[in-house]
């Protein structure tokens, strides 16, 4: 296996993982790490300091600045936007420690259009709609909506909603509540 970059995508960066994808007008940066059988899509922009796990789908243009760093599994819509410092100024450069970070864990879902104020957690398998602008940390299998995204619901590692007993519709999978969000039951 090897990594695909379309003639029109640029991949600087030397540390991409088999299989993945940069399609065309993408472009990743040198410095930014990126995993196994990810597809970075059509104007996407992932930079120096980002970094992606393994089977990440970053859909057409999406934005991955500085310190951001998505786990394995995380699908992040068309036009995601991560923002890195709190108060940008043309005049001020700030680099390396200065940004924040933000942490998307593992199986998070970022609907298209999402907008991430820096220095957040968003959950595992969290899920947020399209449009919605989060501005704190969201719990594990969260589902968040809104500006700002208000918690509306649980989703499953499938993703679908949960009932009120936290129970998949779907696969059957059953929850439990706790300080972090939900934890599937045994």
């Amino acid at each position: 296996m090897s990594v695909y970059v379309h003639p029109n995508g640029l991949c600087e960066s030397s540390d991409v993982g088999d299989g993945t994808r940069v399609w065309a007008f993408a472009h990743v940066l040198p410095g930014a790490r990126v995993g196994r059988d990810c597809n970075i899509c059509d104007g996407a922009f992932v930079e120096n300091r980002a970094v992606l796990g393994d089977r990440v789908t970053v859909k057409n243009g999406t934005l991955v600045f500085d310190g951001v760093v998505c786990e394995d599994e995380v699908f992040l819509g068309p036009n995601v936007l991560f923002t890195n410092d709190l108060r940008p100024r043309a005049a001020i450069k700030r680099t390396g420690g200065a940004l924040l970070s933000t942490v998307v864990r593992r199986g998070a879902t970022l609907g298209a259009g999402t907008v991430v104020v820096c220095g957040v957690e968003i959950g595992e398998h969290a899920f947020a709609a399209a449009g919605s602008v989060i501005t704190k940390d969201v719990a594990a299998h969260a589902f968040v909506a809104g500006n700002p995204a208000t918690h509306k619901g649980w989703v499953c590692t499938c993703g679908q909603r949960l009932d009120a007993g936290l129970i998949c519709p779907d696969c059957h999978s059953a929850y439990t509540e706790t300080d972090k969000g939900l934890t599937k039951t045994p």
